[in-house]
């Protein structure tokens, strides 16, 4: 009996060297790695300048309201402060809160402006990025690709598929 746990011993250690000699064509086989530049796509490709010029025109009427306003102010401003020597009391303070009225509205608006662009461009972007996922996918399976990365710290530009992606983005987005 004592000779048998010597050869279970063995019988293990060869079957396990017979896994790992199994397994090393699988380790040794390399893994295809690529790597998309997702800021440079959401600033450069057709879908993200479209969703661009699409929120220019959306917010341009309000922007345009909110320069005027300014404008407004700046005027009413400057022309109270000409005038503070020459004014009564009562007509200095009246003016000066119409002018605080006006540039709480004013910051309102523009606080409001800001929130409403902001999550119109989040959304916009989101679609872009949807579309550059799914195109990115697509490459990914075509040329079978284990992984794509879309942020790193270096990138060495043999992996970058930034243009491909590109590519195939603006082919469909037009």
């Amino acid at each position: 009996m004592r000779q048998a746990k010597p050869l279970i011993q063995s019988l293990a250690f060869a079957m396990a060297a017979g896994a790992i000699a199994a397994a090393t064509p699988a380790l040794a086989q390399e893994a295809r790695i690529a790597a998309v530049n997702s800021e440079r796509i959401l600033r450069d490709s057709q879908p993200a300048k479209a969703a661009q010029v699409k929120l220019e025109q959306e917010f341009s009427k309000r922007d345009r309201e909110l320069q005027d306003m300014a404008q407004k102010i700046k005027g009413m401003a400057d022309k109270l402060d000409k005038d503070t020597a020459v004014l009564a009391d009562a007509d200095r303070q009246r003016r000066q809160r119409e002018l605080a009225d006006l540039d709480r509205e004013f910051q309102r608006k523009q606080r409001e402006f800001r929130e409403d662009l902001n999550q119109r461009r989040n959304e916009e972007l989101a679609q872009v990025l949807e579309r550059a996922n799914r195109v990115i996918r697509q490459i990914a399976e075509q040329r079978k690709y284990d992984l794509i990365v879309q942020e790193a710290v270096y990138v060495n530009p043999r992996i970058d598929i930034t243009d491909d992606v590109m590519k195939a983005l603006n082919a469909g987005g037009k």
